[in-house]
């Protein structure tokens, strides 16, 4: 199945409530898979594949539905209009809202078109898109036409641009509690003075430590959580308003502009892919 992914080698070596974080993972429990698979599968709603690692590469994308990769860094999430690179030795874990199918990608760990070592989301143009479905459902096939296929995908991929869709984990405790209360319910509103009561820290504390930390604000951490959130409620066929509000946006009309610059369309357009 992955003879034509490893010839010719070339490039760089280099929350409803659903909830996108993490679990922690005993390591004796990630499964180790050496070869990351190139192939389709489908994934019930709320299905998932456990935390596991690659020698290789891996290009995940998910052309219907809402994907959610999650490692001990944080989680990223990807509709249909994005994919996510996973680097080699990674220890990942998927999930799926909504019914998906997933386009799964592997590349040996001295292809790195894009150069990079850490887990991030990739615009997909309409070609590109249209590459990752017809690669992927031609498993075991070596002919010359699925080595140009290949070719003018790898050459796609080095020109997605990449988009800042990462919701970090905190290590900070006091940042993992304020975060914990927010995952519970992504639309409190609550400044970051009033959240600070609850952790026992100050709003100054609190700041300094999302920098650190996690090297955005706290504003920019809210937006992608919500964000990410949003995502999940409208694969669920969540009427947009209804998202808004459960989001905590003060307005529809604010809710659709954050996600519009963010994801390139408007909610109701999401919710019809």
């Amino acid at each position: 199945m992955m003879t034509d992914i490893r010839q010719a080698s070339s490039g760089r070596a280099a929350t409803h409530r659903p909830s996108v974080r993490q679990a922690a993972t005993p390591q004796a429990a990630v499964r180790h898979d050496p070869v990351a698979p190139t192939r389709t599968r489908r994934l019930a709603p709320g299905g998932s594949i456990d935390a596991h690692r690659h020698d290789d590469h891996q290009i995940v994308y998910a052309g219907r539905g809402v994907l959610t990769v999650t490692t001990s860094a944080g989680s990223w999430v990807a509709p249909a209009t994005r994919a996510i690179w996973v680097p080699a030795g990674t220890v990942h874990a998927h999930r799926a809202y909504g019914e998906l199918d997933l386009h799964l990608v592997g590349l040996p760990v001295t292809e790195n078109p894009l150069g990079l070592d850490t887990p991030t989301v990739l615009a997909v143009s309409p070609l590109l898109r249209e590459l990752l479905i017809a690669y992927t459902r031609a498993e075991g096939d070596d002919r010359p036409e699925r080595a140009r296929l290949r070719a003018v995908l790898l050459d796609q991929l080095r020109a997605s641009a990449q988009q800042p869709l990462h919701l970090p984990t905190p290590a900070a405790p006091l940042l993992r509690a304020l975060c914990d209360i927010l995952r519970a319910d992504p639309g409190d509103s609550r400044t970051l003075a009033e959240l600070g009561r609850l952790v026992g820290a100050s709003d100054r504390t609190l700041s300094r430590l999302f920098r650190s930390d996690l090297g955005m604000t706290f504003p920019q951490w809210r937006t992608q959580l919500r964000l990410h959130h949003a995502l999940i409620l409208l694969t669920g066929r969540t009427p947009v308003t209804s998202v808004a509000h459960q989001c905590g946006w003060s307005s529809t009309s604010a809710f659709i502009e954050v996600f519009r610059r963010t994801f390139g369309h408007t909610p109701g357009s999401h919710r019809a892919e």
